[in-house]
């Protein structure tokens, strides 16, 4: 979106997360949140939760987020597809990857990978014929890329769903989401 930014790792595996600080940017204990400086009326704002932030600095920037009601219905689809579906369903696999005991891995990663691939299955559809999830460019097609760059880690080859990979590939080598994968977390 063209602003400037400043990364502040947050290592959940330490629980920095449970911080007091972190708390007030971020009541749910969870990652991202951010702090505008130059928030409404010029003021510092906190706003947590990735829908909400890619919500609000479409509404700050005017960029990826149409102006017209009947652009951003598809955008706030794909966006609420994102957050309930193409987020926590993949998130389950990393969860049951982890784990140590093969038979509690066995169940969670066979329902959650058999999810995970219908989910793809959904995005690919969706893209048959169409460069970006809601016409235009936009902050749902981010939200998703969010999730899809870990497909590795899904166990998912984006080569069984062609039109997920030609997308993809294409949000990859935007200047600046390649600035964005580049930044150090550590």
């Amino acid at each position: 979106m063209g602003l400037p930014y400043k990364v502040f790792p947050v290592n959940i595996t330490k629980g920095e997360q449970m911080a007091p600080g972190f708390l007030k940017l971020s009541p749910n204990n969870k990652i991202p949140a951010i702090v505008d400086p130059e928030g409404p009326d010029g003021k510092p704002v906190s706003v947590f939760e990735s829908g909400a932030i890619l919500l609000y600095l479409g509404e700050k920037t005017g960029k990826f987020l149409p102006k017209s009601l009947a652009g951003r219905i598809p955008v706030y689809e794909w966006l609420m597809w994102q957050m309930g579906g193409f987020g926590p369903i993949p998130g389950q696999v990393h969860h049951f990857i982890a784990l140590e005991n093969e038979q509690d891995r066995a169940y969670g990663l066979k329902r959650y990978m058999a999810e995970t691939r219908r989910l793809y299955g959904v995005l690919d559809r969706r893209l048959e014929g169409r460069d970006f999830v809601a016409g235009d460019l936009s902050v749902a097609d981010f939200a998703i890329l969010g999730w899809a760059w870990r497909h590795p880690r899904h166990k998912v080859e984006l080569a069984d769903f062609p039109n997920v990979k030609r997308w993809y590939d294409a949000l990859m080598a935007r200047p600046a989401v390649k600035r964005g994968m580049e930044a150090k977390l550590d």
